[in-house]
């Protein structure tokens, strides 16, 4: 567990291990914002200019973007794996 600086509130941190390459990651969570499941809150200039140059001749690597990737990722698995209610 972590502490965020300045929070009182601890952080898990999950270390992951990049098996797949960041456009072969990022195909599924792009299928999301298509479906309108993702959406940002707030401005985030970088990272919007690194979703619009990802794959793009010369363009740097796509770090903020595959952060993005991987928290989207990560918050989209705990929601499909979350149990359904049923009632009767």
């Amino acid at each position: 567990m972590l502490k965020l600086a300045g929070g009182d509130q601890p952080v898990t941190v999950r270390l992951r291990h990049a098996s797949k390459s960041k456009r072969d990651r990022a195909e599924p969570v792009s299928v999301m914002y298509a479906r309108g499941e993702v959406r940002h809150v707030g401005v985030f200039r970088e990272l919007e200019d690194e979703l619009c140059s990802f794959g793009a001749e010369g363009a740097a690597s796509p770090d903020r973007a595959d952060a993005l990737v991987w928290a989207v990722s990560e918050l989209g698995a705990v929601r499909r794996a979350a149990p359904k209610v049923w009632t009767v």
